[in-house]
């Protein structure tokens, strides 16, 4: 079931009606009926892996806890781990190992023929996974105590706003919250409502615009110029963010209408000025989770610093294999973590050219130049994370510098349409000006009561003039 789509239109009403009309206690049947059923709107056996995730970690983190010895946490740790981590390499990463194992045998001329499993990726499969991994490890080193309702721990595992793309919530901050009695809160409820307002603009209106320019030249990579290219990628750099921060945004409001808090996961990246800085706002939940879960576990920084850089580009690469089972994903993980091990080893040669420069007078022009430069970074390392392959997106990088000055030409679209897609970015830039000051939707909550209808009239008229209701789905939706 998609957010942007009917069907949700009519399931969470119903489900909110539901929550607040029953006693607290038969509250959570509910939230797991939903959950499973929000689910299974995709294919029904998925619910059957969810359910086994659920149990083997509900199971593993009880004999943790009572385990005398450490040897008896241990193992059960590993089986928890390696029940999760299976069945997730298995429905996601089998093939892309056989495959590569084929290629490179092949490449030495020795026979093998790979394994071919023909199998439907669960969808959200890398998302849950994660979260009750965590929540093991966490009941492992002791920062939780397990929980004791199996039927709270399913609802924790599937709660079905940020089931499918997250966040990744911890257990210690969102379990607590299912003891919690909620009543309905008119002015929580309308908060709520108005952030998911903002994702599905985000969405509906600039995703998913943006989308159509995008979609034609990633597909055909062979066929354009640098121009076109780089305004794809511009636009692409775009849609990726206010697709997966509009799904966020849905899914914090919609659980905030029923109650809950959920972790915000973007905080305007693209104002950034460095990649480190950038990492830190940008699909927050994911990156704490691999340096509280991995990179710490490694060694962090207190070691060796050639040690440090390797655990920073083991963690990237990790993560752009978290992303997808290509290796277009692993470069774009390694294209980050060589931002980052650059960017540390370059600082102080750079601090001394600013300072040679004067840039340090001048705070503006230095700011706005990292700003860019870290956006072009990333922008580039997008290529990868967007193309189909490694060898498209190479394709599209030797284009690149196929820039004519004289006669640009940016569009295969009409005028219109390719100004409208401009205008789009222009007021996503805007709205993070005006961020300055807080996040938007508790901004426009704060105007005045006709100021604030006026908005949602025009974002309600904009939605529906130039609004892209195909019922596209949301990329991280892959993952």
């Amino acid at each position: 079931m998609l957010f942007n789509s009917l069907a949700f239109g009519l399931f969470f009403p119903l489900v909110v009606v539901l929550y607040f009309w029953l006693p607290v206690q038969k509250r959570w049947p509910l939230l797991l009926a939903a959950s499973y059923y929000f689910y299974m709107c995709w294919k029904l056996e998925y619910v059957l892996l969810i359910l086994a995730s659920t149990l083997i970690d509900y199971v593993a983190s009880l004999r943790i806890h009572a385990s005398p010895s450490a040897g008896g946490r241990k193992r059960w740790l590993g089986l928890s781990l390696a029940a999760n981590l299976g069945m997730l390499v298995g429905f996601k990463y089998l093939n892309f190992l056989s495959d590569s194992l084929e290629a490179l045998l092949d490449f030495w001329r020795l026979p093998f023929e790979g394994l071919a499993f023909q199998v439907l990726l669960p969808v959200g499969i890398s998302f849950y996974t994660f979260q009750t991994i965590s929540y093991t490890i966490d009941v492992y080193r002791g920062k939780i105590e397990p929980e004791r309702h199996f039927g709270r721990f399913a609802v924790y595992v599937s709660f079905f706003p940020q089931l499918v793309a997250g966040p990744i919530e911890r257990a210690g901050q969102l379990l607590p919250q299912f003891l919690e009695e909620h009543r309905f809160d008119y002015a929580r409820a309308v908060s709520g409502l108005r952030l998911m307002l903002w994702g599905f603009v985000k969405k509906v209106l600039i995703a998913d615009n943006l989308a159509e320019y995008v979609n034609v030249v990633y597909e055909n990579p062979g066929h354009f110029d640098g121009f076109v290219i780089l305004t794809a990628t511009f636009f692409f750099a775009f849609q990726v963010y206010c697709d997966f921060s509009g799904y966020a945004d849905i899914a914090v409001g919609s659980a905030r209408v029923l109650g809950y808090r959920l972790s915000d996961n973007f905080e305007r990246p693209y104002l950034s000025r460095s990649m480190a800085e950038f990492w830190r706002r940008w699909h927050i939940s994911l990156s704490t989770w691999f340096k509280d879960y991995l990179y710490l576990p490694m060694g962090g920084s207190r070691v060796a610093r050639w040690r440090f850089y390797f655990n920073m580009a083991t963690v990237f690469m990790v993560s752009g294999l978290w992303h997808g089972a290509s290796w277009n994903f692993v470069v774009f993980g390694l294209l980050n973590g060589l931002y980052l091990v650059l960017g540390h080893a370059s600082l102080p040669a750079r601090e001394r050219l600013a300072a040679l420069l004067g840039l340090d007078r001048l705070p503006l022009v230095r700011r706005a130049w990292q700003t860019l430069w870290t956006f072009c970074l990333f922008s580039f390392a997008l290529i990868f994370f967007r193309s189909t392959s490694t060898a498209d997106a190479l394709t599209l990088v030797a284009r690149l510098p196929l820039l004519d000055w004289a006669h640009p030409n940016i569009g295969f679209f009409g005028r219109e349409e390719l100004a409208i897609n401009f205008l789009l970015v222009a007021f996503l830039l805007w709205t993070h000006w005006l961020e300055r000051r807080g996040p938007l939707d508790q901004l426009v909550g704060q105007l005045r009561p006709w100021t604030r209808k006026g908005v949602y009239l025009l974002a309600a008229m904009a939605l529906l003039l130039y609004g892209n209701f195909g019922l596209k789905a949301f990329i991280y939706f892959q993952f």
